[in-house]
């Protein structure tokens, strides 16, 4: 799996002159979770935004839900998405905001098979390639695919506390500790969990640590879930899973930013 769920800049140049070149997704965000101004863009990029396209509105169930499988649909198809056609995706984080979501919910959730995530992101593009435009397309043609949603892709909280297993956690250990909660009203973790920062599966360069690397410190256990804030960065451990070579976490998307909309749930600090 590892060979596919990447793509490097060269491989993205190479098969951007084909004769079937991908649809680029750009997936960044702020900090804050508006789009910025004045950006420069990959040739040929089409927007998918986290809070628009990638998220329902926050709520009950958390701060980014999943749109529902008909929402998710219809934008794929306003995008021109088809089986049939290449994906990348990418943003200036190596992925870590919202392009390995993109991919989870492209690729694991809707089911597409051919979708990889830009190694490294824009700023590995901008460093090789040096190409940007100031414009991004609106679509890529409208199609009339209808995905087939893996819901066992992911967990819901009402059978999280059943399932058992390992819950690995992608936020930062100053968050998972409890020392600091910049997001949430509660700070701390969903007790039993483990930290994984997603920071971790890049190297000092933005790129994703080789494979082996990976499989040597990803945390291990039959049965895995990945969760974070709000469902968004898990994705980026879950994508380090696969590069690994590794059975993928299922996806507890409210997390904890869903868990502790219920104050009856118990809450860890500390490791």
């Amino acid at each position: 799996m590892n060979a596919s769920v990447l793509v490097t800049v060269e491989e993205l140049q190479r098969s951007l002159a084909g004769d079937q070149p991908p649809l680029i997704f750009d997936c960044r965000v702020s900090r804050g979770g508006e789009r910025m101004p004045a950006r420069r863009y990959l040739p040929g990029s089409l927007v998918l935004d986290l809070e628009r396209d990638l998220s329902a509105p926050p709520g009950e169930g958390g701060r980014h839900p999943l749109p529902s499988p008909d929402t998710f649909t219809a934008t794929l198809q306003a995008m021109g998405v088809t089986p049939e056609r290449p994906i990348v995706v990418y943003d200036d984080s190596g992925g870590q905001l919202a392009a390995a979501r993109a991919w989870w919910m492209i690729a694991r959730w809707a089911g597409h098979p051919a979708v990889r995530v830009l190694d490294g992101g824009i700023n590995a593009w901008a460093l090789a390639a040096g190409e940007l435009v100031e414009t991004h397309v609106e679509s890529g043609g409208r199609s009339q695919w209808r995905p087939a949603f893996d819901d066992q892709a992911l967990i819901s909280v009402g059978v999280l506390s059943e399932r058992g297993g390992q819950l690995v956690d992608a936020r930062a250990l100053s968050r998972f500790r409890g020392v600091e909660e910049p997001l949430d009203p509660v700070a701390g973790h969903i007790p039993g969990a483990t930290c994984r920062p997603c920071s971790d599966n890049l190297d000092g360069n933005g790129h994703f640590k080789s494979p082996r690397r990976l499989a040597e410190e990803l945390p291990r256990a039959e049965t895995l879930t990945a969760y974070c804030g709000s469902g968004v960065t898990a994705c980026h451990n879950i994508l380090a899973y696969a590069v690994a070579g590794l059975p993928l976490p299922r996806l507890y998307v409210g997390s904890w930013s869903e868990w502790i909309r219920d104050p009856a749930r118990p809450v860890a600090t500390g490791d």
